[in-house]
């Protein structure tokens, strides 16, 4: 890891590596790490989700630290930098099951030399990681941010088994509408989805810029609103960045959708400099180890175990923050009326104009002050 060029980081964000109990060789990016012999700061997690990289908070690290904050964001597990996951398709992918994550987060807290944080956020995938933080370990981790996708809570017991089974008929039943539509957490799920985004026909820097670009305000298509049910008929109105043509890879669903050079000129929010970030170290490492947590996220057994937490509610201080022009809000219906419920102390619920999927870049200083409206207001 020593010959990787060093990132294009902001003033005072620093990289390093830390070893943690759960096997990983955790690399973080850091800003407002107490000097030795100073007193601690209140610890402020960030974990980012799919395809991402801790470089997506380079924007809030500097700004949080500067409120007084320790920041962390580390490059998850199978992701970036970080090293000791099993990233092979046929290796250990129950590894990167929702609990497993909780454990790293929770292990890399100790050995940053805390018991406890003051926040833990999380975009996209992290968002989900955050929200079983919060609801399995409240002890730890003492206020959440969800951005971008809802957290619904776990399922009832007694039917789990039922439910994921009804998921996935719908699923199946995309295969047959016309045209035919396949899944893309199904998709991600399978054993071509690494290589074809790996080995995509454009490059993985070009596929990565039709990737962001379509789930970002800067597509105008991107209008969403809630879905009736999670039935086949109502998930193909969704993008093709979420519901894809049956036969196509990921790769080729986004590819209509590359923007043109004076678009990507235009694109202030992710520069091809820093683009070139996401390319680089997906080009070097592949996509398997964040697509692992798509085979746990859709997997029955790991479905049936997370309802042991049935009943049970997030009951720090939470918010959540998502682009107006993010279909992650309603991919899965019903899923944002049931955070409402199962956080039982929302503090803030923010939809921000002028930003898609990727809010914390696309609006960053509207994303900082919500974050920092939220941490005083629970201080």
């Amino acid at each position: 890891m020593n010959s990787l060029a060093p990132l294009p980081l902001p003033d005072g964000v620093q990289s390093r590596d830390l070893p943690i109990a759960t096997g990983l060789q955790m690399h973080l990016l850091e800003a407002g790490r107490p000097q030795a012999g100073a007193p601690p700061k209140p610890l402020v997690l960030l974990l980012h989700g799919f395809p991402e990289l801790a470089f997506s908070w380079r924007h809030q690290l500097p700004a949080l630290a500067q409120a007084g904050f320790h920041v962390v964001a580390p490059d998850q597990r199978g992701y970036g930098r970080t090293t000791g996951s099993d990233d092979r398709y046929e290796g250990d992918w129950r590894a990167s099951g929702m609990l497993r994550l909780v454990d790293d987060v929770m292990a890399l807290v100790q050995a940053l030399g805390y018991s406890q944080a003051h926040v833990v956020i999380g975009h996209d995938f992290g968002s989900p990681v955050a929200a079983w933080c919060a609801l399995t370990r409240p002890d730890v981790f003492q206020r959440v941010v969800m951005m971008s996708a809802p957290f619904g809570g776990p399922a009832d017991p007694a039917t789990a088994a039922q439910t994921h089974e009804a998921l996935t008929h719908e699923v199946d039943a995309l295969h047959h509408l016309q045209p035919p539509r396949l899944h893309y957490q199904w998709y991600y799920a399978q054993a071509q989805a690494n290589p074809a985004m790996w080995h995509a026909p454009q490059g993985v820097h070009d596929f990565l810029r039709a990737y962001y670009h379509v789930k970002s305000a800067d597509w105008p298509h991107n209008r969403p609103a809630a879905l009736p049910a999670w039935k086949a008929e109502a998930l193909a109105t969704l993008p093709h960045y979420y519901v894809m043509p049956l036969q196509a890879s990921m790769p080729q669903a986004v590819a209509p959708e590359m923007p043109s050079p004076t678009q990507i000129q235009a694109c202030r929010w992710l520069p091809d400099a820093e683009l070139a970030v996401y390319a680089s170290e997906y080009t070097r490492r592949g996509f398997q180890g964040g697509l692992q947590w798509y085979r746990c996220s859709t997997d029955r057994d790991q479905f049936i175990a997370l309802s042991q937490f049935s009943g049970q509610s997030i009951r720090v201080p939470s918010a959540f923050i998502a682009g107006q022009a993010d279909w992650g809000v309603y991919q899965s219906p019903g899923a944002f009326e049931k955070m409402q419920a199962v956080c039982t102390d929302m503090r803030l619920c923010q939809r921000i104009a002028g930003a898609g999927h990727w809010v914390q870049q696309e609006q960053s200083q509207s994303v900082n002050q919500c974050l920092l409206q939220f941490l005083s207001d629970t201080r």
